[in-house]
């Protein structure tokens, strides 16, 4: 490939957001490259986010089940011959991993996208430098540019990560062994999700929130039944409490906190502290600030309807605008912004993107919360339907959870849809559907459920709504 060489699109970043906008914008007869820091594709999703904890959730929850749960089923283990080979586990982890990001290869072969590895700098709206590893440097021409570099893990300024014993998720995905005790700031979905992983396989947890509850931005019945249910497995929680510090003494962390309101403080000591409290934008050496590119306060580019950032031609999608920082909504905006590029008619919905933590019980949501909807809405009608009446659930014996569906009173127009529970993350789809095709709780109610199936649940809590459920 020639220096000269000109693309019609330079997607800087190879995430879900940038892989994802780079082969539909190729499907729509550019020519396109993606530029990507790091010698693999995929982003942070791929390699150390997404694909790597689901991986690890799922084997982590096959131990436990093996552990608790077969007995009820016929199956006899003797629990504490179980072992845990930990390394497999890993290694399983990574094969997962690599033949995914492998895919996306093919995929970019498949649709003759250009992957050229280096770190992409904005030199002007029509040109991009890009450094090897080795040094070596070299520019390409665009017409467009789109920005697609993530983010980054949060680090707080008193308790900096050291990769070892102060952690961000990168490492806590790939630990040589099972922590004794592990504290976990922040109560988010990464907090909850790799807590959960650890304490499965036999850590003791704790997590330090400094907000009222876990999952704050989700609704708050739910994250309620949520906390109960982890707690119940082991792990421990300490609400409106802030870290203060941390000191590395050999292989462990003592780790001061306080209570938000200053009236209790104290010291946890552990052998490892995961730092959990959120994403920041990574933009670093992007050259974006230098072309005059906005930012908002918090560091997040700022772009139009048509994700065009104040520099003509340069685009930007996914965790770097801000909002929801989930991989599908970065996906949907890097289509969008490539089909507006097209001159077709792209959108996201940003009402319809679900959001997920897939812990067990897994807890999903689209639409609005209870909150939300009583504050924007006013009267609205709310329908729960729990996973103990549901014939499905208990063939597999898993019944904790439940489902609400929340609608307008007044237009019966779908408003959120919240499911805690086996298999969330699946249900959540046809709930997010509804919800972008501007469906009513009627429509839901009446939709044919196969039988017997934990989507039925979905549909009696619809039912529920206008206080016609059929098995409660």
């Amino acid at each position: 490939m020639a220096d000269t060489d000109t693309y019609d699109l330079i997607v800087i970043g190879s995430g879900p957001g940038g892989y994802v906008a780079a082969i539909r914008a190729a499907q729509l007869g550019m020519r396109v490259a993606c530029v990507e820091k790091d010698n693999t594709l995929g982003g942070t999703c791929l390699n150390v986010g997404c694909i790597p904890s689901k991986a690890l959730l799922d084997s982590s929850h096959h131990f436990r089940e093996v552990r608790h749960s077969l007995g009820r089923h016929g199956i006899k283990i003797d629990a504490n011959s179980v072992q845990l080979d930990l390394p497999a586990m890993m290694a399983r982890k990574d094969n997962v991993v690599g033949a995914n990001t492998r895919g996306i290869a093919t995929l970019f072969k498949k649709n003759k996208v250009d992957h050229v590895v280096g770190l992409g700098r904005i030199a002007s709206p029509t040109s991009v430098e890009v450094s090897g590893k080795d040094g070596t440097k070299r520019m390409l021409g665009t017409k467009r540019v789109l920005i697609a570099t993530g983010s980054a893990p949060i680090a707080l300024k008193t308790i900096p990560f050291d990769g070892t014993r102060i952690i961000s998720s990168d490492q806590a995905i790939a630990l040589p062994e099972v922590p004794k005790r592990l504290v976990v700031i922040g109560a988010g979905a990464i907090g909850l999700e790799l807590g959960s992983v650890w304490n499965r396989l036999g850590s003791e947890v704790l997590v330090l929130e400094f907000m009222d509850r876990i999952v704050p931005l989700m609704d708050r019945e739910m994250t309620t039944a949520l906390h109960r249910s982890l707690e119940k497995q082991g792990m421990k929680f300490r609400l409106k409490t802030g870290a203060q510090s941390a000191k590395v003494e050999g292989n462990r962390v003592k780790l001061d906190w306080a209570a938000a309101d200053g009236s209790e403080k104290g010291t946890e000591e552990c052998d490892r502290v995961l730092v959990a409290i959120g994403r920041r934008p990574f933009t670093e050496g992007l050259g974006a600030k230098e072309l005059g590119v906005q930012f908002d306060p918090r560091g997040f580019i700022t772009v139009d309807p048509h994700y065009e950032t104040s520099v003509p031609g340069v685009f930007a999608i996914g965790d770097v605008i801000g909002g929801a920082m989930l991989a599908h909504k970065a996906e949907e905006e890097g289509v969008a912004a490539v089909e507006i590029m097209a001159g077709h008619a792209g959108h996201v919905n940003y009402l319809a993107v679900p959001n997920i933590v897939y812990t067990h019980p897994e807890l999903a949501s689209v639409g609005m919360t209870e909150e939300e909807a009583r504050e924007k809405v006013g009267e609205i009608k709310v329908g729960k339907f729990p996973f103990t009446a549901n014939g499905r659930a208990r063939a597999m014996d898993d019944v904790e959870g439940s489902v609400k569906v929340i609608g307008d009173a007044k237009t019966d127009r779908l408003l959120g849809v919240h499911i805690l529970g086996a298999r969330a993350s699946d249900m959540i789809a046809e709930a997010a559907v509804m919800i972008e095709m501007a469906a009513s709780v009627e429509d839901l109610a009446r939709s044919v459920h196969a039988h017997p199936t934990l989507p039925e649940a979905v549909k009696e809590a619809a039912l529920a709504a206008d206080n016609r459920p059929i098995h409660i």
